[in-house]
């Protein structure tokens, strides 16, 4: 019997689609910009937030993505502080959505989970600024035990590092737990190197890639049979 629920969010929990190329949201972010007297042309702010972003990632490591938009502002002689850089990358997010859901159920799932007595986690390789604020507004904000936010702890999955320090903090017995998500690498692998039993639900964003060698596998995102295979 599994114990303890550990589950990654988009693609998992949330269906998401967001598009950072389309022009209209470069226009738009510049001019925000420009507002606060950064100016930018729309192609000028593009092709530096994504040479910013790529001089910060490296293969686990996590950035913060907030880090970038001050850069932004820096480049232009501008003082930004924390709560200014916070803002507009909030506001990039929401130029950038295209689409924002839970999958059907999956609420009501947590929520059964946890009257049954399970620990119910979340390891998501994602952005503060953007997650908690997301998962607020699909009102699942508070449907776990404790959430891990990769760009809190500077390293994200398929690192074992990131697992380590959830399962260290809570002491959670590796042999009755199991993680469950959508990425063969970053879920399931991961999952597995960190010793805990796995379940892969594929759904439409999932990465285009071969089956994983996971516990329980599941090729749409029924929530009502993720729930009866946990339970």
């Amino acid at each position: 019997m599994y114990k303890t629920c550990i589950f990654d969010f988009y693609g998992t929990l949330c269906d998401i689609r967001t598009d950072e190329t389309k022009p209209e949201l470069w226009e738009k972010l510049s001019l925000f910009y420009g507002f606060q007297g950064a100016g930018y042309t729309p192609e000028e702010l593009k092709n530096a937030y994504f040479q910013i972003v790529s001089e910060l990632e490296t293969q686990f490591r996590e950035i913060r993505i907030e880090q970038v938009f001050k850069e932004l502002f820096i480049r232009k002689g501008v003082t930004a502080d924390d709560a200014l850089a916070i803002h507009t990358g909030q506001f990039f997010r929401i130029l950038s959505i295209e689409h924002l859901k839970l999958y059907d159920g999956a609420s009501e799932m947590l929520d059964r989970l946890r009257a049954s007595g399970r620990k119910v986690y979340l390891l998501s390789n994602a952005q503060r600024i953007f997650t908690e604020f997301e998962m607020k507004y699909l009102g699942i904000w508070f449907s776990f035990d404790d959430i891990f936010i990769s760009s809190d702890h500077n390293c994200k999955k398929p690192d074992t590092e990131f697992y380590n320090k959830l399962i260290e903090k809570h002491n959670i017995d590796r042999e009755t737990a199991i993680m469950i998500g959508n990425d063969g690498t970053c879920d399931i692998r991961g999952g597995k190197s960190a010793g805990l039993s796995t379940m892969y639900i594929r759904t439409d964003i999932s990465p285009d890639e071969l089956l994983p060698d996971a516990d329980h596998l599941l090729m749409n995102p029924d929530m009502a049979m993720v729930a009866d295979i946990l339970l």
